[in-house]
């Protein structure tokens, strides 16, 4: 038997005709269910474990999908675009060969291609409609003064948002760390103030100490995108994974899925990374006394697992006056992030602003301040005498 990993499943177009009239239904978020905008029909959606796809989402071995030998049914191929400038792979029906890029706004025309990757194993749905997307991020934008104009008013008037699903890899695993270094215990002694007498001097006593720490990790979430800047997207967290559903590709129906482009061993890496944040304050916890320093720490994950889920977010991406801006809004919970342009004439008038109430107090404090001749009103204001 040739080694290798298993051949993928042929790629799968996925449709979902109205049965009422033929049309395509499309998933909505506010009504949690697929929709018909051409007849009004509407129909649930019956996933693993029954309506809204709920179940057990089964957790991947990471050793077996690094050496290639994960089952064939945990593999796909799908027909992507590639951005030629961001370079995002996004998931297009068979009949589209040029399309802007939703993330950047760059004309894309290039050729239909295939990606094989492991499958989605959850979704969280999007919980936003187009409509609850534009205002969260009309309203972020209003917050920002130094906009352009110009922007604000293109973009509450723009084209439709994009909804598209992005990837995330999410690892569990058991950490075992050894570390050593040093515990700091305050001491106080006296020594002379130069005046006659003594004051209290706080120092430091360390001592040696090593030890280990254990920690079970549930769910590290990784970004597993380069399309847009890691600075927007992970302030779009908290995400509630505890509303993650069992993959079923109705969530999609509607909206488009972002293939991902950081391979499983970079995700786990970044993972990693993030877990040994929470257990050096594990070891500092351990160490104790007042003060703690960490010289060693070599942490060991054992039993690692992954899931490759999707994520919904509303995307803008706007070109105004040859520049582009993005904009991402959080399809679960409405937060935004995004590039915060800014305009010459407002910073322009806020500093010639700020100039002149600088020099108008430095005139009223040349007039009325120390050393001035003029006489300040009683803080009574004017005392009019009447006969």
């Amino acid at each position: 038997m040739a080694d290798g990993p298993p051949p993928a499943p042929p790629t799968e177009e996925h449709r979902f005709p109205c049965d009422n009239c033929g049309a395509d239904f499309r998933f909505d978020p506010e009504a949690g269910r697929l929709v018909c905008d051409h007849c009004g029909n509407e129909q649930e959606i019956e996933g693993p474990g029954g309506p809204w796809g709920n179940g057990a989402i089964r957790e991947l071995d990471f050793r077996d999908a690094i050496e290639n030998q994960l089952p064939a049914q945990e593999m796909e191929e799908t027909r992507v675009l590639q951005c030629p400038n961001c370079g995002a792979q996004v998931e297009f029906s068979a009949d589209i060969h040029a399309k802007e890029c939703p993330f950047c706004a760059t004309p894309v025309v290039t050729d239909t291609g295939t990606h094989r990757h492991i499958k989605p194993k959850g979704v969280i749905p999007f919980k936003l409609d187009e409509e609850a997307a534009r205002d969260a991020m009309t309203t972020w934008l209003g917050k920002l003064w130094f906009a352009p104009n110009g922007l604000k008013e293109y973009a509450r008037k723009g084209r439709k948002l994009d909804g598209i699903y992005s990837p995330y890899w999410t690892f569990d695993a058991d950490t075992n760390t050894r570390y050593s270094g040093r515990r700091g215990t305050y001491y106080y002694v006296s020594v002379p103030d130069g005046k006659g007498g003594t004051r209290r001097e706080r120092r430091v006593r360390w001592r040696p100490v090593s030890g280990r720490v254990s920690r079970f990790f549930d769910d590290v979430l990784v970004l597993a995108s380069r399309s847009l800047p890691k600075r927007y997207t992970d302030r779009l967290v908290p995400w509630n994974l505890s509303e993650l559903d069992a993959y079923a590709p109705e969530f999609l129906a509607g909206f488009r899925a972002e293939g991902y482009t950081v391979d499983l061993q970079e995700g786990k890496d970044e993972a990693k990374e993030i877990m040994e944040q929470t257990i050096r304050q594990d070891i500092r916890r351990d160490i104790g006394g007042d003060l703690q320093q960490i010289t060693q720490m070599h942490a060991q994950l054992s039993r690692v697992t992954f899931k490759h889920i999707l994520l919904p977010v509303w995307l803008a991406a706007y070109k105004y006056r040859e520049k582009s801006y993005r904009f991402v809004v959080n399809g679960q919970t409405g937060k935004v992030q995004g590039e915060r342009p800014y305009s010459a004439w407002k910073i322009a008038f806020a500093v010639l602003i700020a100039l002149i109430l600088i020099a108008g107090g430095a005139y009223l404090y040349s007039v009325y301040g120390e050393g001035g001749s003029g006489q300040l009103l009683p803080a009574g204001g004017l005392n009019i005498e009447t006969k």
